[in-house]
């Protein structure tokens, strides 16, 4: 028997396996077990999946001049004559017209890409989203991401009433009782995928799992777990990614679980990114400039409406929905006016018509994960010709907002489970946010010398192969075994 795990996650997605004694990670990626969480479809609705869908959304934008449409919402009839009762022949005269919505209708678009689907899952307000006309159930978007890591499974290890094991967050983003609504969406279109009917599990408690089943935790794939049987004692794991923030607090004696608590909050990785651009990308981008301008013969000066570029700007999906006439115009003005802004202005424009939005995130990405290493470090983005010191001191006067909630969660889930920071044996830390430097000082300082760093993009994955190896099962604050 084999046991397979798949942590499907806003971000990035792994799985794995695991056969009593080894763990196996799944190549979901040429040469990478990690792959974006990212579904493209064209027009003739045919998909891709992971990088080659970003990839392909990315190339599909770049230099295309959007403009969006109307939408037909409904038709009018006017009658402009009445039928003449006493005349058989007679009819009535109609005069119809359409009735158009807002010009929301990008006609010229190639693909869709669906990114963070994720955090839709729990909102039962989202029940369809339109694409190229035709409607598609959640379940449809994220079902062909599941079909690819079932196809990337190997050796027959999905095999007839095999039970897969999905991550599952400890709260999804969403309305009142989301949870239970997100986690049927996720088992349907596992089931779709050939899957068969899988199991849940808690992401932080996977972690946990991966690490309690190993000496020093699992780090390689065909690294063979060794029982800690003999063990016992208290963890509190802390698995920080690019969505969320989750966290459990388990009394363990070797292959027996005690939940005594979990907590959770959206609060992850690609929030901390976005607070990155605004700080140091948004001055050198034309925030705050002065746009001048000649209406009816009049010099009319204001600050340039920067506010209409920021949420596009902030989410790489949709920049490319700026590169329309109406947004240009605007940055060209500026341009054209010269002076020390215009440079901004240039730079603005180009990473709107040349979509490098994507690009600039990945660079952001870089310089974040610098800093965990170092107390100074360079934002490059060659695209842009961009180069900006960054500091670790500068990230952390960003990151206080971050830090507070995450510090005020951390008291939650200790008052939660009424324990004190001395009765916890190990902390568990895992994810990629959780690399960053001040998110570790915060660990550190409330629990010295019990914090250790577990595999942060596979842990949750092979916590949950196994999960599915043992057949462990949790609904609820219980115990596992």
């Amino acid at each position: 028997m084999i046991g397979i795990g798949i942590d499907f996650g806003t971000s990035n997605s792994t799985a794995a396996s695991f056969d009593g004694d080894v763990i196996a990670f799944v190549e979901l990626e040429d040469l990478s077990e990690v792959m974006p969480t990212a579904l493209h479809l064209n027009q003739a609705l045919i998909t891709k999946t992971g990088l080659a869908a970003v990839s392909q959304y990315i190339d599909e934008n770049q230099d295309r001049i959007v403009e969006f449409t109307p939408e037909i919402i409904a038709k009018s009839g006017l009658l402009t004559e009445e039928q003449n009762l006493n005349d058989p022949s007679s009819k009535a005269e109609v005069k119809t017209e359409n009735v158009y919505g807002a010009a929301l209708v990008d006609r010229g678009l190639p693909g869709r890409l669906f990114r963070g689907v994720k955090r839709l899952l729990g909102n039962a307000d989202i029940k369809r989203l339109m694409v190229f006309e035709h409607p598609f159930r959640l379940v449809a978007l994220i079902t062909p991401i599941f079909l690819h890591i079932r196809e990337k499974i190997k050796d027959g290890a999905l095999r007839d009433g095999q039970k897969v094991v999905v991550g599952r967050p400890v709260v999804f983003e969403g309305s009142p009782g989301g949870n239970q609504l997100a986690v049927s969406r996720l088992a349907e279109a596992a089931e779709y995928a050939g899957l068969g009917k899988v199991n849940f599990y808690p992401e932080p408690l996977a972690a946990t799992v991966s690490y309690l089943s190993a000496d020093q935790g699992l780090k390689h794939t065909g690294e063979a777990v060794r029982s800690r049987s003999d063990s016992k004692g208290l963890a509190l794991t802390f698995d920080f990614g690019g969505g969320t923030l989750d966290m459990s607090i388990v009394q363990y004696r070797g292959r027996h679980f005690d939940v005594l608590a979990t907590a959770g909050m959206a609060l992850g990785g690609d929030h901390i990114d976005q607070l990155i651009f605004k700080e140091l990308l948004f001055p050198i981008l034309g925030k705050g400039e002065i746009w001048s301008r000649r209406v009816d013969g009049s010099l009319i000066e204001t600050e340039f409406p920067f506010e209409e570029f920021e949420g596009p700007l902030l989410n790489w999906a949709v920049t490319y929905t700026l590169n329309q006439n109406h947004f240009r115009a605007k940055i060209n003005d500026c341009i054209e006016k010269g002076g020390p802004a215009r440079e901004k202005f240039i730079r603005l424009d180009e990473l709107i018509t040349h979509n490098y939005s994507y690009i600039v995130f990945q660079a952001i990405k870089q310089a974040k994960a610098a800093l965990s290493d170092s107390e100074q470090t360079m934002l490059d983005i060659a695209e842009l010709d961009v180069s900006l010191p960054f500091s670790r001191k500068r990230f952390v006067s960003l990151l206080a907002p971050v830090l507070a909630s995450i510090e005020q969660l951390v008291s939650d889930i200790m008052e939660k489970a009424d324990l004190e920071a001395s009765d916890i044996d190990v902390v568990i830390r895992t994810g990629g946010s959780s690399q960053i430097a001040s998110v570790k000082r915060l660990l550190e300082r409330r629990f010295p010398g019990r914090v250790v760093e577990h595999d942060p993009f596979r842990s949750v994955a092979a916590g949950l192969a196994v999960a599915s190896y043992y057949g462990y099962g949790y609904a609820g604050d219980s115990s596992v075994d």
